[in-house]
This record gives C-alpha cells, structure tokens and sequence, in this order.
C-alpha cells in the first residue's frame, strides 16, 4: 500500500498524469527525480516558521519559479512584502 500512497501522492501533489518515456531507464529517471523533488519539498516544509502544506507549498512554489527571492525568507514569511529592489543608474 505504501507505494500505492507514494504514487498517489506523486499525481496529486506534483502533477505527474503518466510518465513520459516507457523504457525501464525512462521510468527509473522520473522516479527518482519525483523522490528528490518530494524530499526537497519535505525538508522546505519542515524547516519552514510558516505552517505549509505540501500542496500549497509546492502551488506556491511552481507560481514563484522565476520570481527572484529569498527562498528562505519566503517560506517563512510567504504573505510579506517583497523588499524593494535598489534603482539601476
């Protein structure tokens, strides 16, 4: 049952229908790559001040890919002000 939850969180947290290639290699690949995303975002959200859940951190997240901020400062205070950029001369 436990891998039935692994996937199943997998699809729902980030997003994954199917896998994209069916070789054993392929499949393999995107696995391990779903692991270290999950673990990243486990550690983000224990080590966070703000109370995250894993879906709203990982919506966030995806929302502020290339948003240039302190990643650190953010998941504690996510609701924050960003700070104000210095003025290019």
């Amino acid at each position: 049952w436990k891998i039935e939850i692994f996937f199943r969180n997998l699809k729902q947290n980030l997003h994954i229908k199917s896998f994209l290639g069916t070789s054993q290699n392929a499949v393999e690949i995107q696995i391990w790559t779903a692991l270290i995303t999950i673990l990243l975002l486990q550690y983000l959200k224990r080590i966070a001040k703000h109370p995250w859940c894993l879906s709203n951190l990982t919506a966030s997240l995806r929302l502020n890919t290339f948003t240039k901020i302190d990643l650190f400062q953010w998941i504690n205070e996510p609701f924050s002000p960003p700070p104000d950029e210095p003025e290019i001369a």
